[in-house]
């Protein structure tokens, strides 16, 4: 996974790097909690709204229509862990539109959202993870995200952001049932339990 884009970011405490690359989530360390989530946009352009950003195809795309910021929210419906949230960004394509600044703020309402992450981008090309963990490298927990577009390159106005996703962390299945009988191969722990 070649770094396509320069980036430095800056939040509270250390902070865990961008990852750069054509895959998102190539290990598949975290599992996609989207579809757990209701998702709105400050403003989109017909034809180019919440369903464009999140079809998993990376030639169609949100694009704002109005004035800045531009803002996509995150609302689930009970407190969520989150790891990382991740965007396709394309400069060659998008130019002007491309985002350049991204602020990343979680709460549990609109009202009382805290910026956890800012980061700053500088042309990239393919998927841009953003790590999100507090100061004590702890899973960040929110009721609601919202990713906050400031700016895009060259001053552009609107903005075009290809796809969307969001991560949690994965339970390993003997973590669900502490009492549970505990099997160490693969053929016994696969009939463990009952959908």
């Amino acid at each position: 996974m070649a770094a396509a884009a320069a980036a430095s970011s800056s939040g509270a405490g250390a902070q865990p790097s961008l990852i750069f690359g054509k895959e998102v989530n190539p290990m598949n360390l975290y599992r996609d909690i989207g579809n757990e989530a209701v998702w709105s946009l400050s403003t989109a352009k017909p034809g180019n709204g919440v369903e464009e950003l999140r079809d998993n195809n990376i030639e169609t795309y949100w694009q704002s229509d109005g004035g800045q910021p531009h803002l996509i929210n995150i609302q689930f419906h009970k407190k969520m862990s989150i790891t990382e949230i991740a965007f396709y960004l394309d400069y060659s394509l998008d130019e002007s539109y491309t985002p350049k600044k991204i602020s990343i703020r979680s709460g549990t309402t609109f009202h009382d959202l805290v910026e956890v992450r800012v980061v700053d981008l500088h042309e990239p090309s393919g998927w841009v993870t953003i790590p999100l963990q507090n100061k004590d490298a702890a899973t960040l927990r929110a009721f609601f995200l919202q990713v906050c577009v400031v700016s895009m390159h060259q001053n552009g106005r609107d903005t075009h952001v290809r796809q969307a996703k969001i991560f949690g962390p994965r339970t390993p299945i003997d973590t669900c049932d502490p009492n549970g009988p505990q099997f160490t191969t693969t053929q016994m722990t696969r009939f463990s339990v009952l959908r």
